[in-house]
């Protein structure tokens, strides 16, 4: 996680200054860096702190137009070819927001449902995945435009997902691919459509 060292409002969007804990070193000037699953671009950099600008078309859409300096934000680098895969891929482009419901202690873990917006909810399926607030997660169940998921002892401790209260907002990414077979859906032709399209045209003698 970063903290919000820095935050400036302006009409034109928001300026963050992020401490990290990492070494910044190796991280470029317009590297990607994902802040509770929004992808922003690093403007510059000073010992461990970076500078972020966040537009006003980002803050309509996320969660960051909530934020306050102190606050603390998951963050993930982007990923490199060849680097290991250990979730499912996450582009950073957020979907929307969905709303936290309950949290319910299961033994050492937690089970957290959430209510998503239509027509968000038409791409989420069980044993899914999602990110929420950057993190990528398996969904359990789904019932109309609510969804569960489980946060294992190490997520819970090492994400803000603790810290989100019933009723609270987090960003939503739901998977690619799950899109993709939506607009297929949407724009695949019709079954007789289908049938006389693959018709071979008659061979005239």
């Amino acid at each position: 996680m970063a903290t919000i060292a820095e935050l400036d409002r302006s009409n034109a969007g928001v300026h963050l200054t992020m401490r990290a804990a990492f070494d910044l070193s190796d991280v470029d000037l317009g590297a990607s860096i994902c802040h509770a699953g929004v992808c922003l671009t690093v403007v510059s950099k000073d010992g461990d702190t970076y500078r972020l600008d966040v537009s006003n078309e980002t803050l309509d859409v996320t969660t960051l137009g909530a934020w306050q300096k102190g606050d603390r934000v998951n963050i993930e680098r982007a990923l490199k070819i060849g680097d290991e895969l250990g979730g499912h891929i996450v582009s950073g482009h957020v979907d929307g927001v969905a709303k936290l419901l309950s949290v319910t202690p299961d033994g050492d873990s937690f089970r957290l449902k959430f209510e998503t917006p239509a027509p968000l909810h038409r791409f989420i399926a069980p044993k899914g995945s999602i990110a929420i607030d950057g993190i990528s997660l398996t969904i359990n169940e789904v019932e109309g435009q609510t969804f569960g998921v489980n946060i294992i002892p190490h997520t819970w401790t090492h994400t803000t997902l603790s810290q989100v209260p019933v009723g609270g907002l987090v960003n939503l990414e739901v998977d690619r691919l799950a899109r993709y077979a939506a607009r297929w859906y949407e724009t695949a032709p019709s079954s007789s459509e289908a049938v006389g399209q693959a018709k071979s045209p008659a061979i005239q003698g």
